[in-house]
């Protein structure tokens, strides 16, 4: 049980639910270094008395007491003891051991005492686990006592001891200095969220992060790439016409990861991961938690959102923190349409690297302006009023460089070991299907779509189609596809714009549909696919319309 040693109160409570569960458990008090900051000094030894269980203090960040703390695990795993569970106020704990007695029998293999506490919160699981006439009417009896002798429900009279007790325990085993300055997180927030400051910082610093994302991978692009495309003129000049395509194709896979989709991944998530590290991002969901509502949606709906410029499978995953099925459906029908890292950079290979950086913040903005007006579509259509925002501010810290590298690892590593073989053997596919002219039969299939609609080349067709594994794909195979990563010296500056719009809005990844529809129903899935298409299709039509 990992213990924010600076919200020490806050966390024993679900130390004390632990405890009920008669498991075996261990106490990380973390973020020791942080607490002492704060002015709270807590006595590890004197915790670890109270609650019966050890305690061992680490800083994670650093890797303090990390060691002590897994052999502390090991021999409690090799020597299981049962915790001592909590003692509450008498005429709590009288009737906690009466329901224990009477659910024995029903339990299976879990706490008796913890399951009582369950029941008596009114957990629906619980009261469907025993399926006792006899015992749920207990149950409501013994609840009918507490609520006549306390004045509240049962749930709030277990919640309000365990809170008293948490609290208990806390001023035991810590001291509090007062009268300390002001803490500098205070003085910092003051600034950063304040509703005239904190906007226009907010702008600049998503502006300084895509501009440097955008910076370093043009730079990093235009090294790389030069190999390849040598290696591709030499061999153009070598190989008979049929075999080229082939080898082009599989030339293209390969130095298009390293050359285009890597160079502004990488430097795109490590700045995403070191903001998160330093408590910049959850300050950035509380300010952006007023334009929320205006859409009609929950405020905790831009946590969501926000995890979805790294990737759209996590975002719709953490729907999950919303409070009612509407907000989270909501949500994650528009979670996707926020540009993941791999559509960023196909915007900032294509528009930044093409038409500039102005172009490229434009379609973030227009991007934004989208989702706004969905989310008042979508919430007009289901009018519940949304909630207000509570959620925790974590303090400032200084980063791990070691552990923003590693969280940074984590994310590439997929791209390495998933998306970058797909690219590489869907470009190989492309290559076989332009040497046996295959690629223009299908092509024409989709030129209705990318012709007639899009007014884009039809060679670009099957660059979309393959665009659903993973959005990586359209840049590569569009590059292979037209034969040249110069761009503009084959489309114009509004079929690059048009593409990249239709891009950005269309069908989501594969993953991403398949999490759709683990995480809700068939259904959702499907309107989400058939939204993306007419969203995406009529916004690049209109651009086409505006710019060509």
């Amino acid at each position: 049980n990992v213990i924010d040693a600076s919200l020490l109160a806050r966390g024993l409570e679900l130390t004390l639910q632990l405890l009920e569960l008669g498991k075996p458990v261990i106490i990380a008090l973390n973020m020791i270094d942080e607490a002492e900051r704060k002015g709270i000094v807590v006595d590890p030894d004197k915790l670890s008395e109270e609650l019966g269980v050890p305690v061992i203090p680490t800083i994670a960040v650093f890797g303090r007491g990390i060691y002590r703390l897994m052999a502390e695990a090991i021999r409690a795993a090799e020597k299981p003891k049962a915790p001592p569970h909590p003692n509450y106020a008498s005429p709590i704990e009288k009737r906690i051991r009466i329901l224990a007695d009477a659910v024995k029998d029903y339990v299976g293999g879990l706490s008796s005492r913890f399951v009582a506490l369950k029941l008596m919160e009114g957990n629906d699981e619980f009261r469907k686990l025993v399926d006792s006439k006899d015992v749920l009417e207990l149950v409501d009896r013994l609840c009918a006592e507490l609520t006549n002798e306390f004045g509240r429900d049962c749930f709030d009279v277990i919640h309000q001891e365990r809170h008293h007790l948490a609290m208990h325990i806390f001023e035991s085993v810590a001291k509090v200095k007062h009268g300390a300055a002001v803490p500098l997180d205070e003085k910092i927030d003051h600034i950063l969220m304040s509703p005239f400051l904190g906007y226009p910082i907010l702008a600049l610093v998503f502006f300084g992060l895509f501009y440097l994302a955008f910076s370093i991978g043009g730079f990093l692009e235009e090294l790389v790439l030069a190999p390849f495309e040598q290696l591709s003129s030499i061999l153009a000049s070598k190989l008979n016409p049929q075999l080229y395509p082939i080898l082009y194709g599989l030339i293209a896979g390969i130095g298009g990861g390293i050359g285009v989709v890597l160079p502004y991944l990488v430097p795109l998530i490590f700045l995403m991961s070191l903001l998160e590290d330093i408590g910049y991002l959850s300050r950035a969901a509380f300010l952006v938690d007023v334009f929320m509502h205006k859409i009609g949606l929950h405020g905790k709906s831009v946590v969501p959102l926000i995890i979805g410029y790294g990737c759209n499978v996590p975002s719709i995953v953490a729907t999950r923190i919303l409070p009612s099925e509407r907000d989270r459906t909501i949500t994650a029908l528009l979670a996707p349409f926020v540009p993941c890292s791999a559509r960023t950079a196909v915007i900032l290979a294509l528009v930044g690297g093409m038409l500039g950086a102005k172009w490229a913040l434009a379609i973030y903005a227009f991007n934004l302006l989208i989702i706004g007006v969905l989310g008042k579509v979508f919430s007009a259509l289901f009018p519940t009023p949304p909630t207000g925002l509570i959620m925790e501010i974590p303090s400032y810290k200084l980063p791990s460089l070691s552990i923003t590298l590693k969280k940074t690892w984590v994310q590439i590593r997929n791209f390495i070991v998933f998306a970058w073989p797909v690219l590489i053997l869907s470009s190989l596919f492309l290559g076989v299907l332009d040497a046996f002219g295959i690629s223009e039969h299908l092509n024409s299939i989709m030129a209705p779509l990318t012709q007639a609609v899009l007014g884009l080349p039809s060679k670009l067709g099957l660059t979309l189609v393959f665009g659903v594994l993973r959005k990586e794909l359209t840049l590569i195979m569009m590059y292979q596809a037209l034969g040249t990563s110069d761009v503009l010296s084959v489309l114009t500056k509004a079929q690059i714009l048009t593409f990249v719009v239709f891009v950005t809005f269309y069908v989501p990844c594969i993953s991403a549909l398949a999490v759709l529809w683990r995480e809700f129903n068939a259904k959702i899935a499907a309107l989400s696919l058939a939204l993306h298409v007419i969203v995406a299709t009529t916004l690049a039509f209109l651009v086409r319309m505006t710019f060509g």
